[in-house]
């Protein structure tokens, strides 16, 4: 029997805390047309599914937290309830798919049953449509997320494990001989290295959680949302990183800086240093690992530099504070907090996770997750997928959550926002758009950047 782990019980407290929070993570794959008939489909899923058995099973609860809830078959499975199909309103563009998008990802998942869902809609423009997998965050994080997403797709699976693969493969290190003494007071000087950085890290953490930073982007949430998404060329995103030296998730969270501090400008609201306090999940998932449905992130707390008028000083400073909170030690401090939290009995942690939940957050603004996709191009039943736009969950108080996953030769943002405080979710995906092109702008006007080896997607 599989139990949760005390972080995949977090995000039901987190849920539990607030009836207008959903916590469940969506998958966008726009798809050409036409959609396939019904009993085909059905076919295809059933099928499909079978190679991750968590989908066929749901979740038990013990009475006053005493124990962590249980993964357990489903005797009443039924794929009927979990597979929908509907059309967009014509004309089937963007505007009409983002808000049924919206809609569908502000309804909670039925505890009852399996926690995921598949939403076929037909009726996108150009003779498209597309399939929207929403899946409960207490089963997975983004990267497992995005794997049960592609797994569906023919052949989707192997392309993304050897992504991960790629992404994850060790660096050779030419073998040392070493005395049995020398290897032991190397042993434990890394050790206490290790030490020494994780309480670096959690001190820096729980000044960041402690600090107020006041935004209207904070506080609390309405019943409604607002989603926007948009791409960008990963060539254009390669040629900004390799100018100024930095990594590709550098580049995307300064993009995201600019769009914020703009909107901030637009109302009226002076952009301070630790106006847009962000939490950067980071992924310590092992590349075999990539098939597993549950949690496996540690966190990161930068303050992004919405303060910083010009582009090139802002990519940089946003390196810097990203390359400072991983030396400092914050993933590591998060891990070893997480690991802690498992050797406790489960009923305290639960009680102590419910309470905090419920007070009121201001600390942290926003969140922005980044998740590597397969790098070539998926079909979906010989149907080739066009698009696929990420869309992340809202709650502890954070009004706007930004995603991103790479797909082929683009980099996706998606952007779900609470309807009250975001009546244009456009300008922020605008804004991204706008602010990779000046700096590609930029990068072209400094000449040809430097050769290096490959860009790093992952924080």
């Amino acid at each position: 029997m599989d139990h949760l782990t005390t972080l995949d019980a977090g995000f039901l407290k987190a849920e539990d805390a607030n009836p207008r929070v959903s916590l469940a993570i969506g998958g966008l794959a726009v798809i050409e047309g036409p959609v396939p008939e019904q009993k085909t489909l059905m076919s295809t899923f059933a099928q499909r599914i079978r190679s991750c058995p968590r989908l066929a099973q749901r979740l038990r609860q013990h009475p006053l937290d005493f124990g962590a809830p249980d993964w357990v078959d489903d005797p009443d499975f039924d794929l009927q309830r979990h597979v929908h199909r509907v059309a967009l309103p014509q004309p089937g563009g963007d505007r009409e798919l983002f808000g049924l998008i919206a809609d569908v990802m502000a309804r909670r998942l039925d505890r009852d049953r399996p926690l995921w869902e598949v939403w076929v809609i037909e009726g996108l423009a150009n003779d498209r449509w597309a399939m929207l997998t929403k899946v409960h965050h207490c089963m997975a994080d983004g990267i497992a997320a995005a794997h049960m997403l592609i797994g569906l797709c023919d052949d989707g699976g192997a392309s993304f494990t050897e992504h991960l693969l790629a992404a994850h493969e060790p660096k050779k290190l030419a073998p040392e001989r070493t005395s049995l003494l020398g290897g032991l007071m190397n042993a434990s000087a890394a050790v206490t290295a290790g030490i020494v950085r994780a309480a670096q890290g959690a001190g820096e953490l729980a000044a960041g959680l402690l600090s107020p930073a006041p935004s209207p982007l904070t506080g609390p949430l309405s019943d409604l949302r607002r989603f926007s998404g948009t791409r960008v060329a990963m060539a254009d995103i390669d040629l900004v990183a390799k100018t100024f030296q930095v990594t590709v998730n550098d580049v995307a969270l300064a993009a995201i800086t600019e769009s914020y501090r703009n909107v901030m400008i637009d109302r009226g609201q002076q952009p301070l240093a630790d106006s847009l306090r962000t939490l950067v999940p980071v992924s310590v998932r092992s590349a075999d690992a990539s098939d597993k449905t549950d949690n496996r992130v540690s966190l990161m707390l930068p303050s992004l530099p919405v303060d910083e008028e010009n582009p090139v000083q802002r990519l940089r400073t946003v390196h810097a504070r990203l390359r400072r909170a991983k030396s400092s030690g914050q993933r590591q401090a998060g891990n070893v907090l997480l690991s802690l939290s498992s050797r406790i009995p489960f009923v305290l942690t639960a009680w102590t996770v419910g309470l905090l939940m419920r007070l009121p957050q201001r600390s942290v603004v926003t969140v922005a997750t980044n998740v590597p996709g397969p790098r070539r191009r998926l079909r979906f039943m010989n149907r080739e997928v066009v698009w696929v736009y990420p869309v992340p969950p809202l709650a502890l108080d954070l009004r706007t959550g930004v995603a991103m996953i790479s797909y082929a030769d683009h980099l996706y943002f998606g952007i779900l926002a609470d309807y009250e405080v975001a009546a244009d979710v456009n300008q922020l995906t605008r804004g991204i758009e706008n602010a990779v092109a000046r700096l590609v702008r930029i990068s072209k006007r400094r000449g040809n950047p430097p050769t290096r080896g490959p860009l790093s997607l992952v924080v």
